[in-house]
Order: C-alpha cells, then sequence, then structure tokens
C-alpha cells in the first residue's frame, strides 16, 4: 500500500473505533476518557493482536495488514457488511465471506418489530444471540437491554443458566426441546463459520459446562422440528401460551422470531397486560420484577 491509502486506512480505522462505547462490547467504562469511543489497546484486545501493531495501522505505519487481521478488525469495530467491504479493499484484499455470524439489523427489521404491538418479537443471530427485540418481547421474556451480550445468548442460558426462580429459559414449556434445537443449529453454525473465534468459543464453553449440551454435541444431529406452540410461566400474570413463528433473514443469517396469542384467549388478555405495565416495577411475594420496555430495542 502505498502511503496516501495507508493513511485513509488509518482515518477510517480511527473513526470507526470512535462511535464504539466500551458497554457496546462489554468493557467497562473505567476512569474519564479524554477521548469518545475505545482506546486503541481496547480495540486491539478485542482484535487479538498487539496495540503496537494496531497503533501502527491508525499512523499508517504499518505493513500490509492480512485477511485474518481485517477479518478480526471487522469484528472487533462491530463494522456493518459494506464497512467490512470497504476495509478490505481500503487494504487492497478482496473482502471473502463474512468470518462470523452477522449482528448488524436492517432497519426495515427493525421497523417490523414496532409495527407488532400485539406479538412479542425477537431476532436471533446464528448462535442465538437476541440482537433486537420490541416492547412486548421485553415484557413476556426479559429485559434484554440491562443484560450483557453474553447473557442476551439463549442457547448459553438455556444450558449453562441463570435459572432465576428454578425456571429454565424463562419457563418456557419447550425449554428442554429448545435446548435440543438450538444445540443443533448451532453445529449447523459452527461448520458456516468454522474459523469464528466467537463460535468456537461458545461451543467449547458449553461443551465444558454442559453435559447434557455435550451428549447432543456428539449426536452430531443438524435437523429439528420447529415448535409451534409454547407456553412462558410469567411472574406477574402466569402462564402466556403463544404461537411461535419463525422468519428467516437468509442474507443476514438471522431469524426473527414472533410469538402471538390466540385471540379472545386468556393468554391474549395477559399480553395486553403486559404491554400496559411497561417500565413499571411490581411486586410479587418473594420477588420484584422490572419490566422496561420502550419501543423496539437493539444491541448490535
Amino acid at each position: 500500500m502505498d502511503r496516501r491509502v495507508r493513511q485513509e486506512l488509518g482515518d477510517f480505522l480511527r473513526s470507526r473505533r470512535a462511535r464504539i462505547t466500551p458497554a457496546d462490547v462489554g468493557l467497562p467504562a473505567g476512569a474519564r476518557r479524554r477521548t469518545p469511543g475505545l482506546r486503541r489497546e481496547e480495540v486491539a484486545q478485542l482484535a487479538f493482536i498487539s496495540t503496537e501493531y494496531y497503533t501502527r495501522l491508525e499512523q499508517a505505519r504499518a505493513p500490509h495488514p492480512s485477511r485474518e487481521v481485517l477479518a478480526q478488525l471487522a469484528r472487533a469495530l462491530r463494522l456493518s457488511d459494506a464497512e467490512r467491504d470497504h476495509l478490505h479493499h481500503l487494504a487492497g484484499t478482496p473482502p471473502g465471506p463474512p468470518p462470523g455470524p452477522s449482528r448488524e439489523i436492517r432497519q426495515s427489521i427493525v421497523d417490523l418489530l414496532q409495527r407488532l404491538p400485539e406479538a412479542a418479537a425477537v431476532v436471533m443471530s446464528a448462535t442465538y444471540e437476541v440482537i433486537a427485540w420490541n416492547d412486548l418481547a421485553a415484557a413476556l421474556m426479559e429485559d434484554f437491554s440491562a443484560l450483557s451480550r453474553r447473557d442476551r445468548n439463549l442457547i448459553r442460558r438455556a444450558f449453562l443458566g441463570p435459572y432465576p426462580h428454578g425456571r429454565r429459559l424463562y419457563g418456557a414449556s419447550d425449554a428442554d426441546e429448545f435446548a435440543r434445537t438450538s444445540a443443533q443449529h448451532l453445529r449447523a453454525a459452527a461448520a458456516r463459520y468454522p474459523n469464528d473465534p466467537e463460535v468456537t468459543g461458545l461451543v467449547e464453553e458449553l461443551l465444558a459446562g454442559s453435559e447434557e449440551f455435550a451428549r447432543l454435541w456428539a449426536a452430531h444431529d443438524v435437523t429439528a422440528r420447529p415448535t409451534l406452540c409454547k407456553t412462558f410461566q410469567h411472574p406477574l400474570v402466569g402462564p402466556v401460551t403463544v404461537s411461535s413463528d419463525v422468519l428467516d433473514i437468509a442474507d443476514r443469517d438471522q431469524q426473527v422470531v414472533i410469538y402471538t396469542a390466540a385471540p379472545g384467549s386468556p393468554s391474549e388478555e395477559a399480553l395486553r397486560l403486559l404491554s400496559v405495565l411497561g417500565t413499571q416495577c411490581m411486586g410479587v411475594p418473594g420477588e420484584v420484577t422490572q419490566i422496561r420496555v420502550k419501543g423496539a430495542m437493539s444491541w448490535s
């Protein structure tokens, strides 16, 4: 790369770093920061490269970065598909297939979630991380905005917990079946993204922490029947039975899961009550549950 191109690459990296907060990537804010966004050493840590090398990249003093380094930077800086391609072109390396599951959500999908006031809906990545949700999903399941990325991963929650009040995965009637299905889908995702450290790390963590997951993983199954109906045991309104429909977003390897109750049923009334509760805190014997809902939310 000539000096001008290296300078453009450095400027682009610096601009992307400045827009990300520590909370976005699960890092503590720490002491007061002189500049917005992540520090160079934090980006280097997230990208599994040395701080010295990353600094030289931003200062247009580093040699040509490899495709692997570019992929790690794209993931650490949470680049969109278009930004990832631009990064590769700046570095003179044509972009290849996405190195890992996409967490970028199309605005039209966020808009769709907002337009479903009577349905609970979430968007999940290929590894079962909840990356977007609407008001009713937060009320029915959990306030995802209060959780870290790690804790918003439903397959991790299914096998490793926590299990508040002894309920696996929000007390859903299909929690055990979901665990089996998610293990099968994760095996397929691991084959699609064999070099993604987040995917391989998740698999290794589940294998080490759950005998049930290890047994399912050893079966090498990659297909599963969808669950069309389930019941959530909600601590405030009791059982809520819903139909479960899944829409595939093929180009992002994501799924929109929509939960709806039968018209005129007690569960429909329960969902309406949850939609009214919104941000209120209501006491239940032995616990206090907070439902915080403010429009369609996403944390990509």
